[in-house]
């Protein structure tokens, strides 16, 4: 007996709005938006990945009106304009249904809903299965034993079958055009009859089987409230249900073989995830054969020289003639495979090589597995290398080439003559890019898709590691690493130079390396007995404020649970909350925050509980487990391509978050000790930020501030409050300095009220009296704001970039929020390049001068430095002197630099 023929029939105005509103600010690189493409690109794979459809289409709605508009003016008339950036990208989702062979059904003067209705019934007719993939409960109404829904709702499958309609709705699949006559539909603004809800419409179907007929019974309505209700409402419900009432005979007709699944159009589909900058898409829908080169045709006379030739070298005189063609290559690649990601962890494994586009050699010296062949000795490798890769007059070339500074560290080898990152590069050349991996790169700039690490290692419970894999494999993967460095660097170089960003490329990132890796290496000493104490001292805390929670409550519950939270704040204690979503309250920080400035004490002692619990799981508790037995130090990762305004990251543990002005947060930092002998010296830019937005303004007012040594918060209070500077209170100046680093931020009357919980109308006046005051700051922002919505991006003060395309949105939300960075990122990205060349000149002179003292830490605006005890005098003098002179601007730099026995005594 043949199989059953299931069609898949997609709702995609619904996928599209849905893809819209879950998926913020995703835009290309020019600033077109890709939020609802990539959506509902994202749904459409996931739908074939896991259903495997052979027959699929989708339906969309048209801009002209259907017959219920005629009917019914107010049909979906309360729901706001489309966007104009949703509006923009249905030529591109249908442009994508294209390139993958789907067909798309519309029809003037019907809904999506009808078209698929209409396909859905001709295909039960012919005796065939139908799966409409939508949310909308109007579709139900279709659904029988051989028609079904399926929709996601958080991340879980829902398949309405006609049982689940009755165990959801308590009616069955062709009732539910009466229910929603009876209740009404908000989302399409079917209105319903007042007053009924879903329990009572499903007892009154139950009853009576339909609208009409329980209108002609409505003397059998027990309840005389619900009969008036009914009386009042006939024409509503009848209305309501003709609305709700899908068509299943729009004139269309279902054609099997177009509905097919066929093979996608992948030469379409790679130029249409290029344009959109949708590289990862390449990887997963593009097959590996699909990206190889087209067959040579009789006419062409040269051959292509693109065949991939990879070695593995295995013998003493195939290294010899590597090292000699390494020699003579003028730069080459270099890239290391080992043991972990994390480079302190890490053992040398093997080692590739590439000097010419195409080629690679892969030297493996670790691989463990039964049956690896024999390897050449790791000693005799290094030994080989070594003077090759310390030769700083022959260029290298690498691809985060600081995890392979710090690898082959471990080994003697101290890599230098770095010419070229290829992530580095990317990342100068547009910081807000969603990746700068190479297999990202790759696709970008190559169109060429690589072997990923986890394509050779696995993942999961499956994943194992680079030694435990055949070395012909590694070979492979790791020389095309270092064949795909080396192209990348051919093609970013000059890219570098076109853009004029070879200055901060040259004098600030790569140099760089160098110090962040020394500082990696080196790591931190923290005490452990004192973090131990410190556990047991939050324990107690929370121990007590659970207590005092459960008091406030009246209560026991599960403090860390939103679900059990959110009832007993806003139902049993009645605090104002905002909308309920479909998973309950929003209990997130900014809802508590809100509650804790109106003085309600529960949500003010929940936060301080949240906070007690992080410090306890993510410092106190986690930090003696990431102290390396090797070394008795913790090495963070520094991260030089996260952040798009050029500020570094810190992570694996991240050190940058601990707080410092809570006393638990102090009592963390205390735990920071020096090694016996040396001291802690910790030296912070004082509002750097503020000087720097001094300098680039040119106000006046700032100017005279900063070179006069006068306390810019409370000449800024002076302004606010009418006050002379006797008369301001450290209330007054606490409020004035808010105001001076939000103006940064460009921050609203409305966010600035809740900041200082203050009226709103007040906190205007502030920003009006800010710009009073200081005119110039004023002229900059509206400056900076018009020409950055001229050129599309922003740069630094050393002409670090960042494209802004947010700035040009039609999405009030998105352009503020482009308005804003565009301000912020001079000043705060001027900031980071500044303490980005004061650690280079800092690591220079130290390691010159003061080889014994190391540069362990950088937060934010912030260096710590262990010091030996004996050199204390000389390297803070050193270190002020550094990074006050680094850059020259209309107002001077001041840092606090101050010694101690642990980091927090020496702030």
């Amino acid at each position: 007996m043949p199989e059953t023929v299931t069609i898949y029939l997609i709702d995609g105005t619904a996928q599209i709005y849905k893809a819209f509103y879950a998926i913020q600010s995703l835009s290309t690189s020019k600033g077109f938006p890709t939020n609802a493409i990539f959506g509902f690109i994202r749904m459409l794979i996931k739908l074939i990945q896991d259903e495997a459809p052979q027959y699929i289409g989708v339906s969309f709605d048209l801009a002209a009106p259907t017959f219920r508009h005629e009917l019914f003016e107010a049909y979906k008339a309360h729901r706001p304009e489309t966007p104009d950036d949703l509006i923009q990208q249905v030529p591109k989702i249908k442009e994508f249904l294209k390139a993958m062979n789907i067909p798309i059904y519309e029809m003037e003067g019907y809904e999506a809903d009808d078209v698929l209705a209409t396909l859905a019934k001709k295909a039960e007719q012919q005796g065939m299965k139908a799966v409409i993939v939508s949310s909308d409960k109007d579709l139900l109404q279709l659904v029988s034993e051989n028609i079904v829904t399926l929709s996601e709702r958080m991340g879980h499958k829902v398949i309405y079958t006609p049982e689940k309609v009755k165990e959801k709705y308590g009616v069955t699949p062709a009732q539910i055009q009466d229910f929603l006559g009876l209740v009404g539909d908000s989302s399409d603004n079917i209105p319903g009859i007042q007053g009924i809800g879903p329990k009572t419409a499903s007892k009154l179907l139950e009853e009576f089987g339909s609208v009409e007929n329980l209108l002609d019974h409505l003397d059998a309505v027990k309840s005389p409230k619900l009969q008036e209700s009914l009386e009042q409402g006939k024409e509503v419900a009848l209305q309501s249900k003709f609305l709700a009432t899908v068509k299943t005979d729009v004139p269309i007709e279902l054609n099997l073989e177009e509905l097919r699944h066929g093979t996608p159009n992948y030469q379409e589909l790679k130029a249409y995830f290029h344009d959109l900058e949708f590289y990862s898409f390449i990887r997963e829908l593009i097959p590996a054969e699909e990206f190889g080169y087209p067959p040579l045709t009789i006419e062409e006379e040269q051959p292509r020289e693109t065949a991939k030739k990879y070695q593995t070298v295995l013998t003493e005189e195939q290294l010899a003639q590597v090292i000699e063609e390494l020699q003579q290559s003028g730069g080459f690649a270099v890239d290391t495979e080992t043991t972990s990601e994390q480079p302190m962890k890490a053992e040398l494994v093997g080692i590739s090589v590439a000097t010419v586009p195409h080629q690679g050699y892969y030297i493996p010296v670790g691989h463990r597995y039964i049956g690896a062949p024999k390897q050449l000795p790791l000693d005799l490798v290094i030994q080989q290398l070594k003077l090759l890769l310390e030769n700083a007059s022959l260029p290298k070339y690498g691809q985060n080439i600081k995890y392979d500074i710090i690898v082959l560290a471990h080994y003697g080898i101290h890599l230098q003559g770095v010419e070229f990152d290829s992530m580095l590069a990317s990342y100068v050349l547009d910081p807000s890019k969603r990746s700068h991996g190479m297999d990202y790169l790759a696709q970008e700039y190559l169109q060429y898709q690589t072997i990923t690490y986890h394509d050779v290692v696995g993942k999961g419970v499956k994943q194992t590691t680079i030694d435990m894999i055949p070395v012909e494999r590694v070979t492979e993967y790791a020389a095309e690493d270092a064949d795909i460095t080396l192209q990348l660097t051919n093609v970013l170089r000059p890219k570098i130079q076109e853009q004029q960003l070879e200055q901060l490329y040259r004098e600030v990132e790569l140099p760089l390396i160098d110090v962040l890796a020394a500082m990696e290496r080196h790591g931190v000493k923290v005490d452990t007995v004192l973090l131990e104490r410190i556990s047991g001292e939050l324990s107690e805390k929370m121990k007590d404020m659970e207590q005092r929670i459960y008091q406030i409550a009246g209560v026991e519950f599960n403090i860390n649970s939103p679900k059990q939270l959110g009832p007993i704040l806003f139902e049993k204690l009645q605090m104002p909350h905002g909308k309920k979503t479909k998973t309950g309250y929003s209990t997130d920080v900014d809802v508590l925050t809100d509650l804790a400035r109106a003085g309600y004490e529960l949500p003010e002692k929940i936060l301080e509980y949240r906070q007690l619990s992080k410090l306890k799981s993510t410092y106190s508790d986690a930090l003696p487990k990431q102290i390396d037995a090797k070394t008795g130090r913790i090495h963070t990762s520094y991260n030089q391509t996260v952040t798009a305004t050029g500020r570094l990251s810190s992570s694996d543990p991240n050190l940058q978050n601990i707080p410092v002005r809570t006393e638990e947060g102090r009592r963390i930092r205390q735990a920071f000790i020096p090694e016996h002998g040396c001291l802690l010296l910790s030296a912070d830019y004082s509002q750097i930020e503020l000087r720097i937005l001094a300098h680039v303004t040119g106000d006046a007012e700032l100017v005279k501030a900063y070179q006069e040594n006068q306390d810019i918060h409370t000449k800024t209070a002076m302004q606010l409050f009418g006050l002379s500077a006797a008369e301001i209170t450290p209330n007054m100046r606490r409020e004035a300095k808010t105001v001076n680093f939000s103006v940064i931020y460009g921050i609203s009357a409305f966010s600035l009220a809740k900041d200082l919980n203050i009226p709103r109308h007040e906190a205007q006046r502030y920003i009006d009296e800010y710009f009073r005051l200081y005119k110039g700051v004023n002229q900059f922002i509206n400056d900076t704001i018009e020409l950055t919505r001229k050129q599309g991006y922003v740069t630094t003060l050393l002409n670090r970039i960042r494209y802004i395309p947010e700035i040009r949105s039609k999405n009030n939300n998105v352009r503020q929020f482009g308005e804003r960075t565009a301000v912020n990122t001079p000043i705060q990205g001027t900031a980071a390049d500044m303490i980005k060349l004061a650690m280079i000149s800092i690591h220079q002179h130290l390691t010159r001068d003061f080889p014994e003292t190391k540069m362990i830490m950088q937060v934010h605006d912030e260096l710590v430095f262990e010091v030996p005890e004996t050199q204390s005098d000389e390297v803070r003098k050193l270190v002020v002197h550094e990074m006050e002179s680094v850059l020259n601007l209309r107002v001077p730099i001041k840092v606090d630099a101050h010694y101690g026995r642990n980091w927090d005594e020496a702030h």
